[in-house]
């Protein structure tokens, strides 16, 4: 690789860091949406069912990409909670709420995970990084939209 594209350290620890953090949330946000799928119950079930299986499946792509994209960076992407070391990840339910409240938790998750996906799109542009900008660009993007759908739900409740 040509020295011009390679990034500097700070740059290169900011992204992963970031990257890590995101991971993070998007795994959380994952097994919170497939437990609230789990969990749905009457006589909201399959409608309710269908969203959040949309949703984790979509979240599941997600968590591959950034962990690819922090494979790519040379390193091994975190594969334990421990690892992920996120004092600020999104907050675990323990006990399946009713839909309305899962609603409301995945929509804040929603908002808070676009602020994380946005920090590591300042990071990326800071960088020069043009692949983890666009990567970050899809997933604002697709929050967005969820976000969009639980907040609508919320509204015409």
């Amino acid at each position: 690789m040509n020295n011009r594209f390679k990034m500097n350290k700070r740059d290169h620890k900011a992204i992963l860091d970031s990257l890590a953090r995101l991971l993070a949330d998007t795994e959380n946000i994952y097994l919170k949406t497939k437990n609230y799928h789990w969990n749905a119950s009457m006589p909201t079930f399959h409608t309710f069912n269908e969203m959040f299986e949309n949703q984790y499946v979509e979240l599941a792509s997600a968590f591959d990409l950034i962990a690819e994209r922090i494979r790519a960076f040379g390193i091994a992407a975190p594969v334990s909670h421990i690892q992920f070391n996120n004092p600020d990840a999104l907050k675990e339910t323990s006990n399946p709420p009713k839909v309305q409240e899962m609603i409301q938790a995945l929509l804040a998750d929603q908002e808070t995970i676009i602020k994380t996906v946005r920090s590591v799109f300042y990071e990326a542009i800071n960088a020069e990084d043009e692949i983890t900008k666009d990567l970050m660009v899809q997933r604002i993007q697709a929050h967005e939209k969820s976000a969009s759908i639980f907040r609508d739900y919320l509204i015409n409740k």
